[in-house]
């Protein structure tokens, strides 16, 4: 681990590769595992209002849920996460015309039609976050369902911290990132990566 600002940054996210490649995994965070995206208490809020917005595109199913438990619940560890149809699917799911799931938050961002993009910790996936005291761990989480992402990644030679560039700006800023990247060359330049 490499102490970044206030935070714990596993080697991982340096030395591994990731690109997501949605034309061979076809959305499948989405639905699989056994809970929700873990969310923060300031986006509870903002999701509620971006819900409104999206509410007649999410399916019936999702609408159910959302109406009987609300928009997240605690998952068994007590952590917040959106919430999901049957045990699986993100109730923000959404399968397009070419089969692939999408989040419906993003897709209303991107149309302009909404201020909240996602949940920070699906735009980080696959880094996740964890608060350790006063600090943030900030790690790679390998799930084999990311196999194409890993091996696009690679081929493409992106590091994961590189592939994340936007959504780690956002959470922690350009100094941060910035402050990531030095080390990065670094590294690479001392042959650890």
């Amino acid at each position: 681990m490499l102490e970044i600002q206030d935070t714990l940054v596993s080697l991982d996210i340096f030395s591994q590769h990731f690109c997501c490649d949605l034309q061979s995994c076809r959305g499948i965070c989405c639905i699989e595992g056994d809970a929700g995206a873990p969310v923060t208490p300031d986006e509870i809020a903002p999701i509620e209002e971006a819900t409104e917005t999206i509410w007649d595109e999410l399916t019936p199913q999702a609408r159910n849920v959302i109406k009987r438990q609300g928009i997240v619940y605690p998952d068994p560890s007590g952590e917040i996460v959106t919430s999901i149809v049957d045990g699986r699917e993100c109730v923000f799911a959404q399968h397009d015309e070419t089969g692939n799931c999408i989040c419906l938050l993003d897709k209303a961002y991107r149309e302009k039609r909404t201020k909240f993009q996602k949940p920070i910790s699906c735009h980080l996936y696959p880094i996740r976050l964890k608060n350790i005291g006063e600090r943030t761990a900030v790690n790679y989480d390998r799930w084999d369902i990311c196999q194409p992402a890993q091996t696009l990644g690679c081929k493409l030679q992106l590091p994961i911290y590189q592939f994340l560039k936007e959504p780690l700006i956002l959470r922690f800023g350009q100094t941060w990132w910035d402050e990531c990247d030095t080390i990065y060359h670094e590294l690479e330049k001392a042959g650890y990566i």
